[in-house]
């Protein structure tokens, strides 16, 4: 956090605004704050056919954060995350058991967030620190919570309201804090240090969201894929008859080259969603296109990629002739428990390649208040890319 000294300023000098008869005000924000806990203990077993062993991963993850209470509008926080592997019997990326598959949970301990916050009460929030950064459905920036160790960034964040319709947001970003760990053997899995500037600015329309955004990140560790993206998102629900809604989604994107980022960084994002709701079920058709031309493809690093292109994570990196990720989704209850399903048809953007197909569902408990039970699968049937891929999961997790 290198230049958060700077970042800090008029927040310290907000503090030191404060009168002597304040300082008991100080000490119950500083001790009348909150605990966070979160543990999961998750089983995720791997059975890729392009490598020799079955994954097999035991991992229990561990936070333990806390948040002052306000202070003239000022709060601090911290939060230390802890992965322990009960059964490493796979390639977590730094613990070089790479005859088994990869599941990229390395064990450590690591900051994962700490930092100061400010709230005016009046529309406008500043946080700087190491923190999570989530940005609409997390397609571009997010915090990648399915993975034991979260992303989090170094970051300068604001937030400001403007007429209770209309939110601005602007985020500097200095690190990239990987799911990889930040003992990673490979520096470039740990972290990245870049100069990214976010803006994100979203309207509500009764029931509908327009938001428009610039996204301009500099990868100071591989500056050829320094790039920007620029682009705009239409959501929403409109009511039918009752109890229907008809639900949509309409985004576009473009990616090109940025400071020092390769000439042929040139690419666009298309994604057409529509669907149903009935009560607390919902279907859903997508089409969601990431394009390519052969030499580049659009590529998205920093978002919480598990959510998009199948939970297989065959589609990580996009291939150079780009994806076209076309599937349906439902989701819905059965009696306490809440369960999701999917089927995707993936295609290539450039030219006519069928690269596979995969099936998702999952099965989700919550219980006690703060336990969820989880069991998830994801099964990937490769025709021209990578090989076939079966995911199984099963979790407990306890939130405080």
């Amino acid at each position: 956090m290198r230049n958060y000294r700077y970042a800090l300023l008029p927040l310290a000098l907000a503090a030191a605004c404060a009168h002597a008869d304040d300082a008991l005000s100080l000490t119950d924000a500083l001790t009348g704050g909150k605990v966070t806990i979160d543990s999961r203990l998750r089983m995720e077993n791997v059975g890729d056919d392009a490598v020799a062993k079955d994954a097999n991963a035991l991992t229990w993850r561990n936070r333990v954060g806390y948040r002052t209470a306000p202070w003239l509008g000022l709060s601090l926080f911290a939060e230390l995350e802890d992965v322990r592997a009960l059964d490493d019997s796979y390639n977590s990326t730094a613990n070089g058991r790479t005859q088994y598959a990869t599941v990229a949970d390395p064990e450590g301990s690591e900051w994962n967030q700490a930092g100061i916050a400010w709230d005016s009460g009046h529309g406008t929030q500043v946080v700087a620190g190491r923190q999570r950064l989530v940005l609409d459905n997390q397609r571009f920036f997010g915090n990648v919570g399915w993975r034991q160790n979260e992303q989090t960034f170094d970051a300068l964040t604001a937030t400001q309201t403007i007429a209770k319709n209309t939110t601005l947001r602007y985020a500097y970003l200095q690190d990239v804090h990987r799911v990889f760990g930040h003992a990673n053997p490979n520096p470039l899995l740990a972290e990245y240090d870049v100069d990214g500037h976010l803006v994100n600015v979203a309207h509500v329309f009764g029931p509908a969201t327009l938001t428009g955004y610039g996204y301009f990140v500099e990868n100071q560790d591989l500056p050829l894929t320094s790039n920007r993206i620029v682009g705009a998102r239409f959501a929403g629900t409109h009511a039918l008859a009752e109890p229907w809604k008809l639900l949509y989604t309409i985004e576009y994107a473009q990616q090109a080259n940025w400071r020092d980022g390769a000439h042929n960084i040139d690419a666009d994002y298309t994604l057409f969603e529509f669907g149903a709701a009935r009560g607390a079920y919902t279907g859903k058709f997508s089409h969601e296109r990431l394009g390519g031309d052969g030499h580049y493809a659009f590529q998205t690093p920093f978002a919480t990629l598990h959510a998009f292109n199948g939970w297989a994570d065959k589609f990580l990196v996009t291939p150079v002739n780009g994806l076209v990720d076309t599937f349906v989704s439902f989701n819905g209850p059965v009696g306490k428990l809440q369960w999701a399903a999917s089927y995707h048809q993936y295609d290539a953007d450039h030219g006519d390649a069928d690269y596979g197909t995969e099936w998702d569902a999952s099965l989700s408990y919550a219980f006690k208040q703060r336990f969820t039970a989880l069991a998830k699968f994801a099964s990937y049937d490769a025709n021209t890319f990578a090989r076939d891929t079966d995911k199984v999961w099963l979790s407990l997790e306890y939130k405080y």
